[in-house]
């Protein structure tokens, strides 16, 4: 049986810290990964004092050389990567119009050319392990559209059609790739930022009212499903877009 590493990136704060703390509950060491290394450290520290394996790890995801040297440091102290949950985002509000070049470059290169670097890093390992899981966090905004974020939601659509991808390309080799396209989720600091604003906050809340589950999302909804996705018995689910949205799709 091969040792379960994981690495998550994003991971110091909301849904990626909840996702890391998830997986080291289930047993899979885990390399907490964040621009903040710092707040990843403290993830990292609070898994291994609950009993857990974890190390703190710091890139920026649209770095390659800082990608490699920070899964080297994972590899080194615990093993092959065989699985990776890509996390790791920036997001925007601005109306199409006013939308810039460097504005819609900048999230392209962290969105989907960071989770383009990172997965192409790791997957050698599963690929030679022939057992792999992948988990994209992209966005319910590229299946419904959000407006004043079109470089947001086209960059969240472009991970979706890269698992697709990915999920055809690496199956020979146990290799699974899935989506889960979070929609209000509590406590992140995405949410937080929109919810400075009141009225991004009236607009959620109606939404949640109107959802079958009349609640906001919480970082644990997705790391459950996160969870069941990285593991043995997800084995035969792959190239799926799994919602955890409460049953609102639009």
């Amino acid at each position: 049986m091969i040792k379960k590493v994981a690495m998550v990136t994003g991971a110091a704060t909301g849904i990626g810290r909840a996702i890391s703390l998830r997986l080291a509950r289930d047993g899979i060491a885990v390399g907490v990964l964040d621009l903040k290394y710092e707040d990843a450290r403290k993830v990292a520290d609070e898994i291994v004092a609950a009993g857990g394996e974890a190390i703190g790890l710091e890139a920026d995801i649209a770095s390659r050389k800082q990608v490699e040297a920070a899964v080297n440091r994972l590899r080194d102290a615990f093993g092959p990567v065989n699985i990776l949950v890509n996390n790791a985002g920036i997001t925007g509000n601005v109306p199409f119009l006013e939308l810039t070049d460097n504005q819609w470059d900048r999230m392209r290169e962290v969105n989907l050319k960071g989770t383009f670097i990172v997965t192409q890093i790791v997957l050698p390992d599963m690929v030679a392990a022939e057992w792999g899981r992948i988990v994209m966090i992209s966005s319910s905004s590229a299946q419904s559209g959000a407006q004043r974020m079109a470089h947001y939601s086209a960059s969240k659509g472009g991970m979706i059609a890269l698992t697709r991808t990915l999920a055809q390309e690496f199956g020979c080799y146990n290799i699974t790739c899935n989506t889960i396209p979070p929609r209000y989720i509590r406590n992140t600091v995405m949410s937080e930022k929109a919810f400075e604003n009141p009225e991004m906050q009236r607009v959620a809340d109606a939404m949640s009212a109107a959802a079958p589950i009349r609640r906001q999302g919480e970082p644990e909804d997705i790391a459950a499903a996160a969870a069941y996705l990285a593991s043995d018995e997800a084995g035969y689910v792959t190239g799926q877009i799994i919602g955890v949205n409460g049953g609102r799709y639009i």
